[in-house]
C-alpha cells in the first residue's frame, strides 16, 4: 500500500505529515487526492473518522501558489465547531510555512475585525456558507471569485441547516472552471439538483458501504423497562471507567436539561448543543481540547466531523430518528488502532431501528445493570423467538386459508370462522408449553430450597 513519503508533497507538507505521525493514507485519501491534481470534480460518500479532511486539504495546500495575493482555494463547512476543526488542521501547515495564509470565516465573531484583516487576500478560506457569502458578495471584503477549489464538507448536514442558498448565491459568481469537492455521509434526494448544476461529470467515491461501523466498537442495548432513564444514566456512567464519554441526547433542550441535572448531582460534565452562545461554544471546545472532561452531553452536532481524542465510551439517551446519526455517534470511539464502547438505551419501541441497523452490519448485544455491574440478557432473544412464532402462524393462515376462485355466499364468515379457531389452537398450544415452562421452573426451585433446608 502506498505510503504518504511516496507523494511528491511539498517539503513543508511532509514535515507536517511526520509531524502528525501519519504514514499509510485511508481509503479515502487513496482515492481522492489523485484525482485533486487531476482536477476532478468529486462526490465523497464517507463515514466519520475516515481521514476526509486531510484527503482535500494535503493536495489543495500542496496546490497552493504562495506567490500569489488571492484566495485559491474555499473550504466550507454548516457549523462554526466543523469550520473550526478544519482552520485547526490548516494551521498546523502554516506553522512549517509562514508564508501560507489561510483564514476562518465564521459568524459569532467580530465582524469588522475580520473585515480589517482581510486587507490581505488569505490563500485558503475556511468557515461557514453564511458568512462566506455576507463577507464576499455583500461586504465586498473577501475576493474569493479567483478560487480555481470549492470544498463543501458535511454537504447532507449544509442542506438540512439550510445552508444551500448561500453557497449556490456564491458559486453562481465564481469562475465556470471552478474544481468542486463534496463530502457527505449521506447524498439526500434534495442535493442532487444543486450538485447536477454545478458539478461536471463528478467521480463518486464510496468508502465502506456496507459495513459503516468501525469494527473496533462494541454496541450493547441497555434495557429502560420503564425505569427511570437518568437513574439507567447513572448506574451505566458508575459501572463504566471512560477516557472520555459522550453522551447523545436527540434535542438541545434535552441536552441542556440533562447537563443542568447531571451537574447539580456531582458530575463534571461538557456539553455541545445549539443552545450555546457563540462564546461558550468557544470556551467549550476549547475546554474539551483540553481534555478537561471525562463526560461530555451532545446533540447529534458533535458526531458530525468534530474531533475529540481519546473518546472511548458512547451513550446514547435515546436511538436517532435517522439511523446514519446512529453510525456517526457511536463512530466518535473506537477510531483508528482503539476500542470503543457504545451503550444505547432502549425499549421494545425501538426494535424496527435495532433490526435495521443489524441489516448494516452491527452486532448488538443485550446488557442488563444487576448489582455492581451488568450481565448479559436473553430477554431480546426470547422476544425475537415469540414474534418469529406470531409470523409463522400469520404464513400458516395465508398458506391454507386462501381465497378460492369462485366465491360461494357466506365465505367471509366460513373463513373467519377458520382462522379464528386457528389463533385459538396456536394460543391453546402457546398456554400449555408455558404451563409446562412453569411447572419445570417451580420443581427446580423446589429442589433447590429442599437442598438448601438440607444444608441448614
Amino acid at each position: 500500500m502506498k505510503e504518504f513519503k511516496d507523494y511528491q508533497f511539498k517539503t513543508f507538507i511532509q514535515e507536517t505529515i511526520q509531524q502528525l505521525n501519519f504514514q499509510t493514507p485511508t481509503k479515502i485519501q487513496q482515492y481522492v487526492i489523485p484525482l485533486v491534481y487531476k482536477h476532478q470534480d468529486i462526490i465523497g460518500i464517507s463515514q466519520t473518522g475516515t481521514g476526509k479532511t486531510h484527503a482535500f486539504l494535503l493536495p489543495i495546500i500542496d496546490m497552493i501558489d504562495l506567490e500569489k495575493d488571492c484566495v485559491q482555494a474555499v473550504i466550507t463547512a454548516p457549523t462554526r465547531e466543523l469550520a473550526t476543526q478544519i482552520y485547526e488542521h490548516a494551521k498546523l501547515f502554516m506553522k512549517n510555512e509562514p508564508q501560507l495564509r489561510a483564514s476562518l470565516i465564521i459568524g459569532g465573531s467580530d465582524k469588522q475585525k475580520t473585515i480589517n484583516k482581510l486587507t490581505t487576500q488569505p490563500h485558503l478560506v475556511i468557515g461557514t456558507p453564511g458568512r462566506i457569502k455576507d463577507l464576499s458578495l455583500d461586504e465586498q471584503a473577501l475576493k474569493i471569485t479567483t478560487a480555481d477549489v470549492f470544498v463543501i464538507d458535511e454537504a447532507d448536514m449544509t442542506l438540512e441547516f439550510g445552508y444551500l442558498e448561500d453557497i449556490d448565491a456564491v458559486i453562481s459568481k465564481m469562475k465556470d472552471s471552478l474544481q468542486m469537492m463534496v463530502f457527505s455521509a449521506t447524498i439526500p434526494q434534495n442535493l442532487r439538483p444543486f450538485l447536477k448544476k454545478y458539478m461536471k461529470s463528478p467521480k463518486i467515491l464510496e468508502v465502506d458501504e456496507n459495513l459503516r461501523s468501525s469494527r473496533n466498537i462494541s454496541h450493547y442495548l441497555v434495557p429502560t423497562k420503564h425505569r427511570d432513564r437518568y437513574e439507567v444514566l447513572k448506574n451505566i456512567m458508575n459501572n463504566i471507567d471512560p477516557y472520555i464519554c459522550l453522551i447523545f441526547c436527540n434535542k438541545r433542550q434535552q441536552a441542556a436539561a440533562l447537563t443542568r441535572q447531571l451537574r447539580e448531582d456531582g458530575y463534571k460534565v461538557g456539553e455541545i448543543h445549539g443552545d450555546l452562545e457563540p462564546r461558550e461554544r468557544r470556551q467549550m471546545m476549547r475546554r474539551i481540547k483540553n481534555m478537561d472532561y471525562q463526560y461530555i452531553v451532545a446533540t447529534d452536532i458533535a458526531a458530525r466531523g468534530i474531533d475529540i481524542d481519546g473518546a472511548s465510551h458512547i451513550i446514547n439517551m435515546d436511538f436517532p430518528a435517522d439511523l446514519d446519526f446512529y453510525i456517526h455517534r457511536s463512530g466518535r470511539c473506537g477510531r483508528g488502532k482503539y476500542t470503543g464502547e457504545c451503550y444505547s438505551m432502549y425499549d421494545t419501541s425501538n426494535q424496527v431501528l435495532v433490526e435495521a441497523l443489524e441489516k448494516k452490519g452491527i452486532t448488538f448485544e443485550m446488557m442488563e445493570l444487576k448489582g455492581n455491574g451488568f450481565v448479559q440478557s436473553k430477554d431480546r432473544e426470547k422476544r425475537k423467538n415469540r414474534e418469529k412464532k406470531t409470523t409463522d402462524l400469520e404464513n400458516k393462515i395465508h398458506s391454507i386459508v386462501r381465497k378460492p376462485t369462485k366465491v360461494k355466499p357466506g365465505y367471509k364468515k366460513k373463513r373467519k370462522r377458520k382462522i379464528d379457531k386457528m389463533v385459538r389452537q396456536e394460543k391453546r398450544q402457546m398456554i400449555q408449553q408455558d404451563i409446562r415452562r412453569q411447572k419445570k421452573e417451580r420443581a427446580k426451585q423446589a429442589q433447590i430450597e429442599k437442598r438448601e433446608r438440607e444444608g441448614v
